[in-house]
């Protein structure tokens, strides 16, 4: 038996839309609803639930007021969300890394 450490595997951080999907349902409102109270159009909702679409600053600021949590925390989960993606899908293998002089 070794005492190795194991890193926990790396899991993209969850789109916006996933949340949106979790949390709907518990407003009492239909996605219909939300689309109409957010003043976007339903199919831009549905293709943000659907993560065919990112959750845009104009948008971010739209589900801040909303669900009261404000703008920030819907971009930062884009953010971390497109980072991962980025990070684990476009090959920096010929970039080198610098370090101060």
């Amino acid at each position: 038996m070794t005492n190795e450490i194991r890193r926990p595997i790396q899991r993209c951080p969850s789109h916006p839309g996933a949340l949106l999907d979790d949390i709907i349902p518990a407003t009492g409102k239909t996605k219909v609803e939300i689309a109409n109270l957010l003043g976007i159009s339903r199919q831009q909702l549905y293709d943000i639930i659907n993560e065919r679409k990112p959750v845009s600053p104009n948008v971010a600021a739209r589900l801040g007021k909303l669900f009261g949590d404000g703008a920030g925390v819907w971009l930062r989960m884009q953010a971390a969300h497109d980072a991962w993606q980025a990070e684990h899908s476009i090959d920096v293998s010929a970039i080198p890394t610098l370090k101060s002089a």
